[in-house]
């Protein structure tokens, strides 16, 4: 078992046809131009992501989901590894709603939670 899977409080879905944008936040609110990645697993806590650029650790991000029935963004999240994996890296992240009190959002966990179940039913 890997450490990522050990530092898991819950199981992650396949999500690979989950179209979402990543952009790095930066100096006073102004981000990088987003970036087109594709998901390769969630849960309502973080994700994992194929990128194809390297992202560094604890890089602060926006992420927008863009589905039929799904429809989010600016969701703040946290790089905690970035790795070569097949034609690109994979990016680990960790939602910031989650990880810090004064950053909770029950509308994000809750949107969060939905994008979780309708995967987790895929991989039922």
């Amino acid at each position: 078992m890997s450490d990522s899977a050990d530092r898991r409080i819950k199981a992650r879905y396949p999500a690979m046809c989950l179209k979402v944008r990543l952009r790095e936040r930066g100096f006073f609110g102004r981000g990088k131009n987003p970036t087109r990645v594709t998901c390769l697993d969630l849960n309502r806590y973080g994700m994992g992501v194929l990128c194809p650029r390297p992202v560094e650790a604890g890089a602060r991000l926006y992420l927008a989901f863009d589905e039929k029935y799904i429809s989010e963004s600016r969701v703040a999240a946290q790089v905690v590894d970035c790795q070569p994996f097949q034609t690109g890296y994979r990016v680990s992240l960790r939602f910031s709603y989650c990880s810090d009190q004064r950053g909770y959002s029950r509308t994000v966990d809750n949107a969060l939670s939905r994008i979780e179940g309708l995967y987790n039913r895929f991989a039922s």
